[in-house]
């Protein structure tokens, strides 16, 4: 198992602590620059929990654990 595969799975395992990082990490960045680029930050932020939700329902639809082929 590669390193990115390892990352995945454990993303995989952990969706919904990754999602509270993603918006902890957007509430840093706004209180950083005063809310200066907020509109982006959110668009960012929903991208990355998108991308999240893409790869675990790609999983979920193949029946694989991250890109690797069914055994």
């Amino acid at each position: 198992m590669s390193f990115l595969d390892k990352a995945r799975d454990l993303v995989e395992k952990n969706a919904d602590k990754v999602e509270q990082a993603i918006d902890k990490a957007g509430d840093f960045i706004d209180e950083k620059t005063d809310g200066k680029y907020q509109e982006v930050v959110d668009k960012v932020q929903d991208a990355a929990k998108n991308a999240l939700e893409k790869d675990a329902a790609k999983d979920t639809d193949t029946g694989t654990e991250g890109n690797n082929p069914p055994a």
